[in-house]
Protein backbone atom coordinates (compact mmCIF):
# COMPACT_ATOMS: atom_id res chain seq x y z
CA UNK A 1 0.00 0.00 0.00
CA UNK A 2 1.38 3.40 -0.94
CA UNK A 3 2.44 5.78 1.77
CA UNK A 4 0.94 9.31 1.15
CA UNK A 5 3.02 12.34 2.88
CA UNK A 6 1.73 15.07 4.39
CA UNK A 7 0.98 17.38 1.74
CA UNK A 8 -0.54 14.82 -0.55
CA UNK A 9 -3.13 14.70 2.09
CA UNK A 10 -5.88 15.56 -0.85
CA UNK A 11 -4.57 12.89 -2.97
CA UNK A 12 -4.69 10.28 -0.20
CA UNK A 13 -8.51 11.52 0.85
CA UNK A 14 -9.92 11.90 -2.80
CA UNK A 15 -8.04 8.03 -3.32
CA UNK A 16 -9.58 6.84 0.45
CA UNK A 17 -12.94 7.88 -1.51
CA UNK A 18 -12.44 6.04 -5.15
CA UNK A 19 -11.85 2.61 -2.82
CA UNK A 20 -14.69 3.69 -0.85
CA UNK A 21 -16.67 3.33 -4.12
CA UNK A 22 -15.41 0.22 -5.51
CA UNK A 23 -16.00 -1.45 -2.19
CA UNK A 24 -19.48 0.03 -1.92
CA UNK A 25 -20.27 -0.95 -5.24
CA UNK A 26 -18.60 -4.80 -5.36
CA UNK A 27 -21.57 -7.66 -6.15
CA UNK A 28 -21.40 -10.92 -3.90
CA UNK A 29 -19.91 -12.32 -7.43
CA UNK A 30 -17.50 -10.16 -7.28
CA UNK A 31 -18.69 -7.60 -9.96
CA UNK A 32 -20.23 -4.20 -10.11
CA UNK A 33 -23.40 -4.15 -8.61
CA UNK A 34 -24.24 -0.97 -10.61
CA UNK A 35 -22.34 0.85 -13.71
CA UNK A 36 -20.17 3.56 -11.98
CA UNK A 37 -17.43 3.69 -14.56
CA UNK A 38 -17.92 6.96 -15.79
CA UNK A 39 -18.44 8.39 -11.81
CA UNK A 40 -14.61 6.67 -10.79
CA UNK A 41 -13.23 8.05 -14.31
CA UNK A 42 -13.52 11.77 -13.24
CA UNK A 43 -12.65 11.00 -9.46
CA UNK A 44 -9.23 9.00 -11.15
CA UNK A 45 -8.86 11.88 -13.24
CA UNK A 46 -8.96 14.61 -10.81
CA UNK A 47 -6.71 13.10 -8.22
CA UNK A 48 -4.20 12.56 -11.36
CA UNK A 49 -4.87 16.50 -11.90
CA UNK A 50 -4.40 17.16 -8.54
CA UNK A 51 -1.02 15.13 -7.87
CA UNK A 52 0.38 17.15 -11.13
CA UNK A 53 -0.22 19.99 -9.94
CA UNK A 54 1.39 19.42 -6.60
CA UNK A 55 4.62 17.85 -7.97
CA UNK A 56 4.96 20.98 -10.24
CA UNK A 57 5.51 23.23 -7.65
CA UNK A 58 7.11 21.66 -4.38
CA UNK A 59 8.80 23.24 -1.95
CA UNK A 60 12.50 22.71 -1.38
CA UNK A 61 11.43 20.92 1.43
CA UNK A 62 8.59 18.81 0.02
CA UNK A 63 11.35 17.54 -2.33
CA UNK A 64 13.27 16.23 0.56
CA UNK A 65 9.88 14.46 1.85
CA UNK A 66 10.15 12.49 -1.70
CA UNK A 67 13.74 12.28 -1.73
CA UNK A 68 13.27 10.37 2.18
CA UNK A 69 10.06 8.07 0.45
CA UNK A 70 10.22 4.88 2.34
CA UNK A 71 9.35 3.16 -0.81
CA UNK A 72 11.34 5.35 -3.27
CA UNK A 73 13.73 2.76 -4.97
CA UNK A 74 16.99 1.70 -3.24
CA UNK A 75 20.23 0.30 -4.97
CA UNK A 76 18.79 -3.23 -4.85
CA UNK A 77 16.02 -2.04 -7.26
CA UNK A 78 18.17 -0.83 -9.70
CA UNK A 79 20.28 -3.95 -10.02
CA UNK A 80 16.97 -5.91 -9.98
CA UNK A 81 15.42 -3.95 -12.91
CA UNK A 82 18.46 -1.37 -14.98
CA UNK A 83 21.37 -3.93 -14.38
CA UNK A 84 22.12 -8.01 -15.39
CA UNK A 85 24.71 -9.95 -14.25
CA UNK A 86 25.36 -8.20 -10.97
CA UNK A 87 28.34 -9.71 -9.05
CA UNK A 88 29.00 -8.25 -6.17
CA UNK A 89 32.42 -7.71 -3.93
CA UNK A 90 32.21 -7.40 -0.47
CA UNK A 91 34.95 -6.40 2.41
CA UNK A 92 37.96 -3.59 1.99
CA UNK A 93 40.75 -6.03 2.84
CA UNK A 94 41.61 -3.83 5.99
CA UNK A 95 38.66 -4.47 8.75
CA UNK A 96 35.47 -6.04 7.18
CA UNK A 97 32.23 -5.84 5.32
CA UNK A 98 30.26 -3.11 5.04
CA UNK A 99 26.19 -3.15 4.25
CA UNK A 100 25.50 0.33 3.41
CA UNK A 101 27.37 0.58 0.42
CA UNK A 102 27.35 -2.00 -1.72
CA UNK A 103 28.91 -2.70 -5.12
CA UNK A 104 30.11 -5.05 -7.98
CA UNK A 105 30.74 -5.51 -11.91
CA UNK A 106 27.30 -5.66 -13.77
CA UNK A 107 26.31 -5.32 -17.39
CA UNK A 108 23.81 -2.51 -18.27
CA UNK A 109 22.42 -2.53 -21.78
CA UNK A 110 25.12 -5.11 -22.80
CA UNK A 111 28.50 -2.71 -21.34
CA UNK A 112 30.23 -4.22 -18.62
CA UNK A 113 30.48 -1.39 -15.45
CA UNK A 114 31.60 -0.85 -11.95
CA UNK A 115 28.67 -0.50 -9.89
CA UNK A 116 28.81 1.04 -6.11
CA UNK A 117 25.95 2.71 -4.17
CA UNK A 118 24.21 3.19 -1.37
CA UNK A 119 21.49 0.99 0.09
CA UNK A 120 19.07 1.73 2.45
CA UNK A 121 16.62 -1.22 2.99
CA UNK A 122 13.02 -1.33 2.44
CA UNK A 123 12.06 -2.71 6.27
CA UNK A 124 13.49 -2.66 9.81
CA UNK A 125 15.32 -5.19 9.68
CA UNK A 126 16.89 -4.64 6.40
CA UNK A 127 17.34 -0.92 6.98
CA UNK A 128 19.10 -1.85 10.30
CA UNK A 129 21.74 -4.23 8.44
CA UNK A 130 22.55 -1.38 6.08
CA UNK A 131 23.15 1.08 8.53
CA UNK A 132 20.31 3.07 6.65
CA UNK A 133 22.67 4.02 4.10
CA UNK A 134 24.97 5.93 6.08
CA UNK A 135 28.55 4.28 5.23
CA UNK A 136 31.04 2.97 7.63
CA UNK A 137 35.16 3.06 6.73
CA UNK A 138 35.37 0.26 5.57
CA UNK A 139 32.31 0.86 2.87
CA UNK A 140 34.75 3.86 1.61
CA UNK A 141 37.92 1.73 1.19
CA UNK A 142 35.47 -0.97 -0.28
CA UNK A 143 34.88 1.36 -2.89
CA UNK A 144 38.24 2.40 -3.13
CA UNK A 145 39.20 -1.04 -3.93
CA UNK A 146 36.52 -1.13 -6.42
CA UNK A 147 37.05 1.69 -8.41
CA UNK A 148 41.08 0.38 -8.62
CA UNK A 149 39.97 -2.35 -9.88
CA UNK A 150 37.43 -0.85 -12.45
CA UNK A 151 40.84 1.37 -13.47
CA UNK A 152 42.71 -1.67 -14.17
CA UNK A 153 39.87 -3.60 -16.15
CA UNK A 154 39.44 -0.70 -18.17
CA UNK A 155 35.36 -0.46 -17.11
CA UNK A 156 33.38 2.61 -16.43
CA UNK A 157 32.35 3.34 -13.12
CA UNK A 158 28.76 4.28 -11.80
CA UNK A 159 27.39 5.24 -8.78
CA UNK A 160 23.98 5.59 -7.31
CA UNK A 161 24.27 7.98 -4.18
CA UNK A 162 21.28 7.99 -1.61
CA UNK A 163 22.36 8.45 1.72
CA UNK A 164 21.85 10.93 4.46
CA UNK A 165 25.56 11.09 5.72
CA UNK A 166 28.64 8.81 5.98
CA UNK A 167 27.91 7.03 9.69
CA UNK A 168 29.10 9.70 12.61
CA UNK A 169 29.22 6.95 15.25
CA UNK A 170 32.24 6.18 17.46
CA UNK A 171 33.50 3.46 15.81
CA UNK A 172 33.61 4.96 12.66
CA UNK A 173 35.76 8.11 13.61
CA UNK A 174 37.92 5.56 15.16
CA UNK A 175 38.67 3.57 11.98
CA UNK A 176 39.65 6.69 9.73
CA UNK A 177 36.02 7.84 8.92
CA UNK A 178 37.31 11.05 7.52
CA UNK A 179 40.59 9.72 6.16
CA UNK A 180 38.75 7.07 4.39
CA UNK A 181 35.72 9.73 2.67
CA UNK A 182 38.77 11.62 1.53
CA UNK A 183 40.63 8.74 -0.11
CA UNK A 184 37.33 7.47 -2.09
CA UNK A 185 37.06 11.11 -3.19
CA UNK A 186 40.70 10.82 -4.21
CA UNK A 187 40.24 7.58 -6.14
CA UNK A 188 36.94 9.24 -7.70
CA UNK A 189 39.19 12.10 -8.78
CA UNK A 190 42.00 10.00 -10.39
CA UNK A 191 39.81 7.26 -11.98
CA UNK A 192 41.57 6.45 -15.66
CA UNK A 193 38.10 5.45 -16.86
CA UNK A 194 35.13 7.74 -17.22
CA UNK A 195 32.60 7.95 -14.08
CA UNK A 196 29.16 8.60 -13.78
CA UNK A 197 27.36 9.65 -10.85
CA UNK A 198 23.53 9.60 -10.05
CA UNK A 199 21.76 11.18 -6.66
CA UNK A 200 18.79 9.21 -6.61
CA UNK A 201 17.30 9.79 -3.22
CA UNK A 202 19.50 11.80 -0.42
CA UNK A 203 22.73 13.30 -1.64
CA UNK A 204 23.90 14.65 1.86
CA UNK A 205 27.62 15.77 3.34
CA UNK A 206 31.27 14.01 2.59
CA UNK A 207 29.49 10.85 2.90
CA UNK A 208 27.83 11.21 -0.63
CA UNK A 209 30.49 13.40 -2.58
CA UNK A 210 32.88 10.43 -1.58
CA UNK A 211 30.83 8.26 -4.50
CA UNK A 212 30.06 11.27 -7.00
CA UNK A 213 33.22 12.95 -7.55
CA UNK A 214 32.63 11.98 -11.14
CA UNK A 215 32.62 14.19 -14.54
CA UNK A 216 29.09 13.51 -15.12
CA UNK A 217 27.03 14.01 -11.92
CA UNK A 218 23.22 13.28 -12.93
CA UNK A 219 20.28 14.20 -10.26
CA UNK A 220 16.81 12.63 -9.99
CA UNK A 221 14.14 15.84 -10.28
CA UNK A 222 12.99 15.11 -6.59
CA UNK A 223 16.03 14.27 -5.37
CA UNK A 224 18.09 16.35 -2.91
CA UNK A 225 21.85 17.20 -2.80
CA UNK A 226 23.62 19.32 -0.18
CA UNK A 227 26.53 19.45 2.18
CA UNK A 228 24.29 19.14 5.63
CA UNK A 229 20.77 17.55 5.97
CA UNK A 230 17.91 20.70 5.93
CA UNK A 231 17.11 19.63 9.92
CA UNK A 232 21.00 20.08 10.96
CA UNK A 233 21.58 23.45 9.16
CA UNK A 234 18.63 24.56 11.31
CA UNK A 235 19.34 23.25 14.32
CA UNK A 236 23.27 25.01 14.07
CA UNK A 237 21.63 28.11 12.60
CA UNK A 238 18.52 28.63 14.45
CA UNK A 239 19.01 25.87 17.53
CA UNK A 240 15.73 24.07 16.36
CA UNK A 241 15.16 21.47 13.64
CA UNK A 242 11.63 23.12 13.22
CA UNK A 243 13.28 25.80 10.77
CA UNK A 244 14.09 23.04 8.58
CA UNK A 245 11.38 23.82 5.56
CA UNK A 246 13.43 27.13 6.50
CA UNK A 247 16.86 25.71 5.84
CA UNK A 248 16.62 23.76 2.57
CA UNK A 249 14.93 26.93 1.00
CA UNK A 250 17.92 28.75 1.77
CA UNK A 251 20.71 25.68 0.94
CA UNK A 252 19.31 25.26 -2.42
CA UNK A 253 19.21 21.71 -2.51
CA UNK A 254 16.83 20.58 -5.34
CA UNK A 255 18.06 19.72 -8.96
CA UNK A 256 16.73 22.46 -10.80
CA UNK A 257 18.85 25.07 -8.10
CA UNK A 258 21.86 22.43 -8.61
CA UNK A 259 21.39 22.42 -12.27
CA UNK A 260 21.43 26.34 -12.33
CA UNK A 261 24.37 26.57 -9.79
CA UNK A 262 26.94 23.81 -12.02
CA UNK A 263 27.35 21.75 -9.03
CA UNK A 264 24.76 18.86 -11.40
CA UNK A 265 24.88 18.38 -14.79
CA UNK A 266 21.40 16.80 -15.52
CA UNK A 267 18.45 16.10 -14.24
CA UNK A 268 16.53 12.85 -14.53
CA UNK A 269 12.86 13.10 -14.63
CA UNK A 270 10.77 11.42 -12.54
CA UNK A 271 6.69 10.08 -13.10
CA UNK A 272 4.05 12.43 -11.84
CA UNK A 273 4.36 11.78 -8.35
CA UNK A 274 7.68 11.22 -7.84
CA UNK A 275 9.78 7.64 -7.90
CA UNK A 276 8.17 5.60 -5.70
CA UNK A 277 4.73 5.48 -7.41
CA UNK A 278 6.19 4.04 -11.00
CA UNK A 279 9.62 2.86 -9.69
CA UNK A 280 9.90 0.65 -12.82
CA UNK A 281 9.55 3.60 -14.97
CA UNK A 282 11.85 6.18 -12.78
CA UNK A 283 14.77 3.13 -13.25
CA UNK A 284 14.50 3.24 -16.75
CA UNK A 285 14.96 6.99 -17.58
CA UNK A 286 17.81 6.43 -15.68
CA UNK A 287 18.74 3.87 -17.37
CA UNK A 288 18.74 5.37 -20.81
CA UNK A 289 20.33 8.82 -19.35
CA UNK A 290 23.33 7.04 -17.84
CA UNK A 291 23.99 4.69 -20.98
CA UNK A 292 23.61 7.87 -22.88
CA UNK A 293 26.61 9.47 -20.86
CA UNK A 294 28.66 6.86 -21.14
CA UNK A 295 28.54 6.33 -24.55
CA UNK A 296 29.48 10.27 -24.69
CA UNK A 297 32.56 9.74 -22.38
CA UNK A 298 33.60 6.56 -23.88
CA UNK A 299 35.15 8.64 -26.88
CA UNK A 300 37.34 10.89 -24.37
CA UNK A 301 40.86 10.70 -23.52
CA UNK A 302 42.07 9.20 -19.92
CA UNK A 303 43.74 12.60 -19.65
CA UNK A 304 40.95 14.66 -20.39
CA UNK A 305 38.62 12.53 -18.13
CA UNK A 306 40.20 13.67 -15.10
CA UNK A 307 40.97 17.17 -16.01
CA UNK A 308 37.57 17.69 -16.38
CA UNK A 309 36.96 16.12 -13.24
CA UNK A 310 39.14 18.35 -11.06
CA UNK A 311 38.33 21.38 -12.99
CA UNK A 312 34.43 21.27 -12.54
CA UNK A 313 35.12 20.97 -8.88
CA UNK A 314 37.41 23.78 -8.53
CA UNK A 315 34.92 25.92 -10.50
CA UNK A 316 31.89 25.21 -7.89
CA UNK A 317 31.70 28.24 -5.95
CA UNK A 318 33.56 30.90 -8.16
Amino acid sequence: MLTFLDFEKPVAQLQAQIAELRAANLGADGGDQIDMGDELAKLEAKSADMLKGLYASLSPWQKTQVARHPQRPHFRDYVEHAFTDFMPLGGDRYFGEDHAIIGGFATLRGRQVMLIGHEKGHDTQSRIKHNFGMGKPEGYRKAIRLMDLAGRFGLPVVTLVDTSGAFPGIEAEERGQAEAIARSTEACLALPVPMVATIVGEGGSGGAVALASAERVLMFEHAIYSVISPEGCASILWRTAEKAADAAEAMKVTAQDLKELGVIDRIVPEPVGGAHRDPKAAIRNLADTIDDELTTLARQDVTYLQERRADRFLAIGT
